[in-house]
């Protein structure tokens, strides 16, 4: 059996060589760096290093989940996830299925490229464009003080608009590029499918539920598996960069809260605790919703 197995290298050694460079790159970047784990059940010094710190055990993880902020943190966290999944997970199905009824093809391009195009605008710029556009002076405000005569809102220092914000600029920035897996998905549907059910007399309504929406639904239901499996991912950059000193009770996040408490406090084996912790969160979701896809719908990733 192993002289087999080495005989079938050989013979493609070609096609081993095209996987060496990927195997190298999660080897040395993704799995060689989980070593540096072990921190978080030790009293991590820089003079003493990883293997020479002494073992704590689980001290920093008791810590964070008797810290005050911990609630805050970890409610914030959920709430943009869970939140943002709910709005922005069914949009992107919604616009493929009306962009795959569209038969003016220089409209749909014209919709197409029109909803693609924020996908493609950096982070720091749309965080810099929403704090322009909802400072007192901005244009969302300018507005309101015309239109109604009221005093300006300073949306950036009232915690309550900060996950409205947070979760609409996402649906703005995400939703047209998301959409393309479903379109291509609904490029594969067989046309004689339609045709038969034009002839069967179904209305268009009919045929979305019954042949566009069952044809992407194993699609659906993968993505929604990766969602899921990172819905205590939410990202750090825009959460970051929409922080003000006054919205903090809405916008402290997990990943700005470790960034805070790890590179800038220095606090390592307490950092990467709260990761850890963030990250086996994220494993037990991920195995929970895709045993339960497999079992409901037969689709799952493994």
């Amino acid at each position: 059996m192993k002289s087999r197995r080495l005989k079938a290298i050989a013979n493609n050694y070609q096609l081993y060589l095209f996987l060496l460079p990927t195997v190298l790159y999660f080897a040395i970047f993704a799995y060689w760096p989980m070593y540096g784990v072990i921190i978080a059940f030790k009293d991590f010094s820089v003079t003493k290093g990883i293997l020479g710190s002494p073992w704590v055990g689980f001290e920093h993880f008791e810590r964070f989940f008797t810290s005050y902020n911990f609630k805050e943190v970890v409610g914030n966290t959920l709430g943009l996830s869970v939140l943002g999944l709910i709005v922005t997970f069914p949009l992107p199905i919604i616009l493929a299925l009306m962009l795959n009824q569209v038969t003016n093809l220089r409209f749909k391009k014209f919709v197409q490229t029109t909803v693609y195009a924020p996908f493609f605008i950096s982070t720091v710029v749309l965080s810099g464009m929403i704090l322009v556009f909802l400072s007192s002076t901005g244009i969302i405000n300018q507005a309101i003080v015309h239109l109604t005569g009221n005093e300006p809102i300073l949306f950036m220092s009232k915690p309550e608009y900060f996950k409205a914000i947070y979760i609409l600029s996402d649906v703005w920035q995400g939703t047209g590029f998301s959409a393309i897996v479903y379109l291509a998905a609904l490029a594969g549907v067989n046309p004689e499918i339609h045709e038969a059910a034009i002839v069967d007399g179904a209305t268009k309504w009919q045929r979305i539920l019954n042949v566009d929406l069952p044809s992407i639904m194993p699609t659906a239901i993968i993505l929604l598996i990766l969602a899921v499996g990172n819905v205590m991912g939410v990202g750090f950059e825009k959460a970051y960069l929409l922080q003000t000193p006054t919205n903090l009770p809405s916008s402290e996040i997990i990943s700005t809260y470790v960034y805070k408490v790890g590179l800038k406090q220095s606090q390592y084996s307490f950092s990467a605790a709260v990761g850890l912790f963030n990250s086996v969160i994220n494993l037990v979701l991920l195995l929970a919703v895709n045993k339960a896809a497999k079992k409901l719908s037969n689709t799952s990733l493994f």
